[in-house]
């Protein structure tokens, strides 16, 4: 049978311990049987977890007899992994184990340096912290999971739903993983990415130079504004503006004002009942085609799909909670949300 073994740590989100545990521990093959052994260890047997305790029935000892270990997020992603893990963790490297993190779970692993040069992802409040700690890793802040064959991270809370199911599906077939995600209540594939869940922060702060411009194209998004308008408000060159505009919000004007206008989008398409079209005209797109291109490019879903997840003026975070502050080619990634 294969075995699950499932890292508990000191300051373990709840949650993110409770999905592979109740994934991998409900599966059933066509026969009836289990499809995996599930198994919780802890580098001690008395856990933190938050509002309650944990009792493990296994020590690290059972990493080497695992087949799949899975590293949940813990609370605090300053705290230092135990040496013990990360040896353990290597060790389970070698000999070809299978290993996925979930969540602030990818500082775990990524502290074993078995992520180095390969693309991974985490809660999307974490990926930036994540980036600075490890840059030989590529972080991707926009994918709910990303596969790298041996090695998988997800990002927060429910996009650990998504991982596991891919990985009963690998493991089962699709017909096991779809009666698994019945079990959960939520589809064996969803549509888009994280990038749908991340509350966009204003690029630029108080005091930058550019700050009243910036008010002003916010204020201004439905107008047809081009680089010389911008330039002659702001009364200087178009080559000046491009290069504070690259210095103060990491990108060119064309690409802020198209990503302010997606934002804006994302809003009415929350809280009003207008149609794509006129959201399109409204946020300043000249055609419903080229607001549909440049909204699936930002937020990887249509229009119509983000508006059928997050109608009624309520905007989800990433499952509901927030993460800790914050060149292999990977074999498959999905982009889903």
């Amino acid at each position: 049978m294969h075995t699950v073994a499932i890292v508990a740590l000191d300051g373990v989100v709840p949650f993110d311990l409770s999905i592979p545990t109740e994934v991998f521990g409900r599966v059933r093959l066509p026969d009836g049987s289990a499809g995996y052994e599930v198994r919780v260890c802890g580098v001690t047997p008395d856990v933190h977890a938050g509002a309650f305790r944990v009792k493990t029935h296994h020590g690290l000892g059972a990493l080497a007899r695992a087949d799949t270990i899975v590293l949940p997020g813990t609370s605090d992603v300053s705290v230092p992994v135990p040496p013990r893990l990360l040896k353990a963790l290597r060790a389970a490297a070698r000999r070809g184990t299978r290993i996925a993190s979930i969540c602030s779970g990818a500082f775990i692993l990524a502290a074993t340096g078995l992520l180095d040069g390969q693309r991974a992802t985490t809660h999307w409040l974490g990926a930036e912290e994540l980036a600075r700690r490890h840059p030989a890793i590529q972080v991707d802040p926009n994918v709910l999971y990303v596969d790298n064959g041996q090695l998988l991270t997800s990002a927060g809370a429910a996009a650990g739903l998504d991982l596991c199911l891919h990985l009963v599906r690998m493991d089962h077939g699709a017909s096991v993983a779809a009666d698994a995600a019945r079990m959960a209540v939520m589809p064996l594939e969803r549509d888009g990415g994280q990038s749908q869940f991340i509350a966009h922060a204003p690029p630029s702060p108080e005091g930058a130079s550019l700050e009243p411009l910036l008010r002003w194209m916010e204020d201004h998004l439905h107008r047809p504004l081009t680089l010389q308008a911008l330039a002659r408000k702001a009364a200087m060159s178009e080559r000046t503006l491009s290069r504070r505009f690259r210095e103060q919000t990491g990108t060119t004007p064309l690409q802020w004002l198209l990503r302010a206008r997606v934002r804006r989008a994302q809003h009415l398409l929350e809280a009003t009942g207008r149609s794509v079209e006129a959201v399109a005209e409204a946020v300043g797109f000249g055609s419903p085609t080229t607001f549909r291109e440049h909204f699936q490019r930002f937020v990887t879903t249509s229009p119509l799909a983000y508006r059928r997840a997050f109608r009624g003026g309520q905007r989800l975070s990433a499952g509901g909670r927030s993460a800790p502050p914050p060149p292999g080619a990977p074999r498959r990634t999905r982009a889903a949300s």
